[in-house]
């Protein structure tokens, strides 16, 4: 496990609170806060190949459905230890199990298209618990606003009939009263309230003994008594009994579907873990998608190789990108130079990707940077000075040196910034040597930032050791933030000054204090930056330029490799398709003919009109059709002025509709079933209405008008709605309408099951359905037609 004080260091938990942004559930956000760095290869990998999944499937499809999602681990427990849940805590457990049925539809669509291989999240799939037989049973008992609702049971139904009853006659007499002759005069206000869960009405002060009763409460002023009549008391009673005897039916309802909840709670754990640890992992893709992020390439023995690798918590646009490349020849690297704001952001940079590579994060890097799995990362960065414990910087810095000396190993990377600071220079330097050269020799692989001369010739001096430096434009007295590596740093104090005005003679005399081998060094270092510099340009045009043509080559030949497969898949599904649509149609057109022989045979009389429009229909649908020019002929049928009245398919739910109104900047009012909804031109595609005969172009227009796209049989008798029903139905085909809505009401459920019996042996109907919750939901079937 990574150090805590190196994750503070590289202040790990700011780019967790940035990936935190990304969930879209508390227990995603949960997960997140509580990453950790794995230490394990392995571990490593697949939490890198599951983010990356995470990318390919958001990059195909644009967003996963992750909402419904509660924390229900809470309810759940009360529930195992018998406790009695809410009517709101259980809606939540069935909206969180809604939410995984809806997640693991959507994994299986995109395993059935087969555009991009996810086993990683087909196998979370896998283990989400099948809950929907306790989703079922909660729905049914409670409703959409979280209460208990009449359906649950016969007898919470019968009560609540009571209690309506009774208290429709307490207000009927309550109302009587306020409508005497007399009653402007002794209430304060005609109406009828409630105190103290009972009707009463108020009553001027003065008149408290005109209606006798009880006193329930009395306004701020006293002038107001709230009474409850002497005629009312009875019939009040009666209301208490039944809210009481209402509450304890909801209390028997609510400890059943607790106790449902209480034989599952172990898979509802795991059913929240799951969720919440699929949501972490979009999270992490959702960040690298909009922070620029790649996938790295994750090895075992310690090499490093970031290109373009910006530090994560600086902007895109002004962060400058860096090569880093150490770990197999060189094992160690020495930044040095005077403090010009570069060389600590580099050591953060390698810091952080290696720690959010290990954490499953993608790295601000391009794609193909490699780094390793190291079992201990160490840091000693930034200003360490101790007030508390009277350190100094130097002291400080020491202090978490010995420990950081004390702790690591082969498999470490150890990090250290203005090694020796905070002491005197020839000590500071000689210490710094010997901390690199021990570190150095136990095969860590370590980046070290200094400001001492002395380290200049350290990587010229040992294997396996290089140095570098932050470049330095003169011209502009600022760096460039570019890493240099094989180039030593070098001071810049005699071209800064002169640029700032020093005058020459002085800079002169100052030169002459300086030895010959340090102007020879200087010079060297010097004309190494101009070489390197021009190398480097040189070097990364040409790896550019490699790189895309390596990458050209590869996407060609995976490009020809995928069409040629594709293509002879496609033959093969082409071919079993036409040759079923043949079959099918040749089957579907020797039935009409059939049907048509034997309507020949009976008498012209005896033939019903939507006999021959379902023939007609059913031969229209047995030819084949082209898919792709149907689509484009829709897509042009889009432009199409929309006027009040006409057929139209809303792309956005997949059904039908009559425009209503036509309103402003391009919207309409459309009607979908029994719902009226405002949407844009862009979501309405035309139908044209098919052609008939013209000599029943009449009847069958003034039919559609007169026929509506709902039934509302709530409150009918159960033989007088099927009837209906049956007309409807006859009616609807006439008009030639392929969806309505039949509105039955929740109640007892003998009207919705005699309609549904009903719509199942008749042979125009396609399949029919629950209302969605904005359609009506239980109350509502939705029939399709042939």
């Amino acid at each position: 496990m990574i150090a805590e004080r190196a994750l503070k260091t590289l202040e790990f938990d700011k780019i967790i609170a940035h990936v935190a942004e990304h969930c879209t559930s508390i227990i995603g956000r949960h997960a997140i806060e509580q990453l950790q760095p794995a230490t394990k290869y392995e571990e490593v990998t697949h939490l890198l190949a599951e983010m990356d999944e995470g990318l390919a499937i958001l990059r195909v499809k644009g967003n996963v459905p992750l909402g419904g999602i509660f924390d229900i681990r809470p309810s759940a427990r009360r529930a195992q230890i018998g406790g009695v849940l809410a009517a709101m805590e259980l809606m939540e457990i069935s909206s969180t199990i809604r939410a995984s049925r809806i997640l693991r539809s959507f994994l299986t669509e995109i395993e059935e298209e087969q555009e991009i291989a996810i086993p990683l999240f087909l196998a979370r799939r896998d283990a989400l618990p099948q809950l929907t037989g306790l989703q079922n049973e909660i729905n049914m008992c409670i409703d959409d606003n979280g209460t208990v609702a009449d359906s649950a049971s016969s007898t919470l139904r019968s009560i609540r009939q009571s209690l309506r009853a009774e208290e429709a006659k307490v207000r009927s007499k309550l109302e009587s009263l306020i409508r005497g002759s007399n009653a402007a005069k002794m209430l304060s206000d005609q109406i009828v309230t409630i105190r103290n869960d009972r009707y009463v009405i108020p009553v001027k002060q003065e008149y408290r003994y005109h209606y006798g009763g009880i006193v329930h409460d009395q306004s701020a002023s006293g002038q107001t008594l709230f009474i409850e009549p002497d005629a009312v008391v009875q019939a009040n009673n009666e209301v208490h009994r039944l809210k009481m005897k209402e509450q304890e039916e909801i209390e028997r309802i609510l400890q059943a579907l607790s106790v449902l909840v209480q034989e599952v709670a172990p898979e509802l754990f795991h059913l929240v873990k799951q969720l919440g640890e699929v949501d972490a992992i979009l999270a992490k893709s959702k960040y690298g998608q909009v922070n620029k992020c790649t996938m790295p390439i994750i090895n075992q023995d310690g090499r490093i190789h970031l290109m373009r690798a910006r530090h994560p918590m600086l902007p895109i646009e002004t962060a400058v990108p860096n090569d880093i490349t150490f770990g197999k020849d060189v094992t160690a690297i020495v930044i040095t130079g005077p403090n010009t704001g570069g060389k600590t952001v580099t050591l953060k940079t390698v810091g952080l990707c290696t720690l959010m590579a290990q954490a499953g994060l993608p790295i601000p890097a391009l794609d193909g940077s490699e780094l390793a799995v190291f079992e201990q990362l160490f840091a000693d960065i930034g200003d360490e000075q101790s007030i508390e414990q009277s350190l100094s910087t130097f002291s400080s810095h020491m202090v978490n040196i010995v420990d950081i000396l004390a702790a690591f190993d082969e498999n470490s990377l150890v990090l250290f910034d203005e090694l020796g600071a905070g002491t005197d220079p020839q000590e500071g330097a000689a210490l710094a040597i010997s901390i690199l050269d021990e570190v150095h020799a136990k095969g860590a692989r370590v980046m070290a930032t200094t400001h001492y001369p002395e380290l200049k010739a350290y990587g010229y001096n040992r294997q396996g050791v290089v140095n570098a430096s932050v470049e330095f434009d003169v011209e502009t007295l600022s760096p460039t933030y570019r890493l240099l590596i094989g180039v030593p740093g070098r001071s810049n104090a005699f071209e800064i000054s002169s640029r700032l005005g020093l005058p020459e003679h002085i800079i002169a005399h100052a030169k002459t204090f300086t030895g010959t081998d340090t102007r020879a060094v200087e010079s060297m270092i010097a004309s190494l930056e101009t070489s390197r510099k021009q190398s480097m340009d040189d070097a990364e045009e040409t790896a550019r330029l490699l790189q895309e043509a390596q990458l050209l080559r590869e996407e060609l030949a995976q490009e020809v490799a995928a069409y040629e497969a594709k293509k002879e898949a496609l033959m093969d599904k082409a071919k079993d398709k036409a040759r079923t649509i043949v079959n099918s149609a040749k089957y579907e057109a020797e039935q009409v003919i059939t049907d048509l022989q034997k309507m020949k045979k009976q008498a012209a009389s005896a033939i019903k009109e939507h006999e021959i429009i379902d023939a007609k229909k059913r031969l229209e649908e047995a030819a084949p059709q082209n898919k792709v020019l149907k689509k484009a002929i829709q897509v042009r049928e889009r432009a199409i002025n929309l006027k009040v009245g006409d057929e139209v398919k809303v792309l956005t739910y997949g059904q039908r509709g009559i425009i209503a109104e036509k309103l402003a900047n391009d919207e309409y009012v459309v009607e979908i079933g029994i719902l009226k909804m405002k949407l844009p031109s862009s979501d309405l595609v035309y139908i044209k209405p098919e052609k008939e005969p013209e000599i029943r172009t009449t009847a069958m227009r003034s039919r559609r008008d007169a026929v509506k796209l709902d039934l509302d049989l709530r409150g009918e008798r159960y033989e007088d709605a099927i009837l209906r029903t049956e007309k409807y139905i006859d009616d609807a085909l006439l008009a030639n309408y392929h969806q309505v809505s039949i509105i039955h009401g929740k109640g007892t459920g003998a009207l919705r099951e005699g309609i549904q019996t009903y719509l199942k042996k008749h042979p125009r109907v396609k399949s029919y359905r629950f209302g969605e919750p904005g359609e009506g939901g239980y109350g509502v079937t939705v029939v399709q037609f042939k």
